[in-house]
């Protein structure tokens, strides 16, 4: 029998401030009542269960990235691949661009950022510990870190990377109201792409040791990226790996501390480290609260799905975060549990499948990781106060623009 609340229109709106607020109800809804619901106001199909999200992503056929991941009407273009890069392309030209890509942005170059990792988040506790147990983790760590991460691996200089994290955070802001990205947005985009070409032109005249010029160098067969190619997946790591590992780290705090009996259980040990509860906190953080919410796609066939049939050339929306509560997959899926099974935790689709599972996934897991062992390492326990917090308003992420805390020293 429905209840109130289900009889209700149900309506999805990714533009919307109260949708931001909490859109969980709304995906239960949709998986429930209509799991390939269609958007007349958008013109647009939405995809909410995890078995029909995996398929999706994993069937780069049917389901292109040609147009962009953004259902906003300025990024949703065929140009979308010179500020998305390689996550705005299907093969063979995705491939290629990622293999390229991948001779610089190694394995290798990440595991060896551990240690700077380790050095900001120590300084950064430092300077917030220094005034005060009351800390705001986004503007004193969680909005600092990330950003200079990622400045480090591409050479960006310590002076210039308040204004980059300041652009970067303007290109994903959505204003209430307005259904595509603010004029202050786009002035951002084309600072940022602006910034890269001077840094590739000085490196083309002066190499050095970083991933800039790491990609200027990376040859496979001959082959070589363009300035614009670079400059496309230079914005997309300052965009996508920054926000994305600003709103996890985020999100872990805001989670586990509503709940005083895990919290317990991942800070009774402050010597364990990774090998201790900090890794599943950062897997269940990304499988209850993913950073990047959805991911749009353009239909290159029609596609029958529930009853349904949306046609090809149509818009559709992967509800990752949706995906990631199924209650056909996940036990309790609503339920914030850092002690949840691990097979189950394997399920998540936080970083996408298949061709475009995420290049980034291993630097944010290392980040988290390092940043929550020390904070466990330092604290006995911390409270937050989500009466202050404050929200990002995004389509695609997720995550705080201001979250207060206040930590007990051990």
């Amino acid at each position: 029998m429905p209840t109130a609340a289900t009889s209700a229109p149900l309506v999805f709106d990714p533009y919307d401030y109260h949708l931001h607020e909490d859109p969980y109800p709304v995906y239960a809804r949709l998986r429930t009542e209509d799991p390939f619901h269609h958007s007349a106001a958008y013109d647009l199909w939405v995809i909410s269960r995890h078995e029909d999200v995996g398929a999706a992503l994993r069937n780069d056929e049917v389901f292109s990235n040609a147009m962009g991941v953004s259902i906003d009407k300025s990024a949703w273009t065929p140009d979308a691949h010179k500020v998305m890069s390689f996550l705005a392309m299907d093969p063979p030209r995705q491939i290629r661009l990622r293999k390229l890509v991948s001779r610089a942005f190694t394995p290798r170059r990440v595991r060896e950022l551990e240690p700077e990792i380790q050095r900001l988040t120590e300084t950064y506790l430092d300077a917030a510990l220094a005034q005060d147990i009351d800390l705001e983790w986004i503007s004193q760590l969680a909005g600092l870190l990330p950003m200079d991460v990622i400045s480090q691996m591409m050479g960006v200089p310590p002076a210039d990377r308040a204004e980059v994290r300041r652009l970067a955070d303007l290109v994903v802001h959505r204003e209430d109201g307005l259904q595509d990205v603010p004029p202050a947005g786009m002035a951002a985009s084309l600072e940022l792409v602006g910034y890269y070409a001077d840094m590739i032109a000085q490196r083309r005249r002066q190499p050095t040791d970083d991933l800039t010029s790491a990609l200027l160098a990376a040859e496979l067969d001959g082959d070589r990226l363009d300035d614009d190619e670079i400059i496309a997946f230079l914005f997309l790591m300052v965009v996508a790996g920054n926000e994305t590992t600003t709103k996890l780290l985020g999100n872990a705090l805001f989670h586990l501390g509503s709940r005083p009996d895990q919290v317990r259980d991942v800070f009774a040990d402050p010597t364990a480290g990774t090998a201790g509860m900090v890794v599943p906190w950062v897997e269940e953080t990304l499988r209850h609260d993913t950073s990047s919410q959805m991911l749009a796609r353009h239909l290159r066939a029609d596609v029958s799905l529930h009853g349904r049939v949306a046609p090809r050339g149509a818009k559709v929306l992967l509800l990752v975060g949706s995906a990631n509560r199924d209650e056909r997959v996940f036990t309790d899926p609503n339920r914030y549990d850092v002690r949840r099974d691990r097979d189950e935790l394997s399920q998540i689709l936080s970083f996408g499948a298949g061709k475009h599972y995420c290049l980034g996934a291993n630097l944010a897991r290392l980040e988290a990781r390092v940043v929550l062992a020390e904070f466990v390492r330092r604290f006995s326990s911390f409270d937050v106060h989500a009466d202050r917090a404050v929200r990002v308003h995004s389509t695609n992420v997720r995550g705080f623009a201001e979250l207060p805390i206040s930590v007990v020293p051990r």
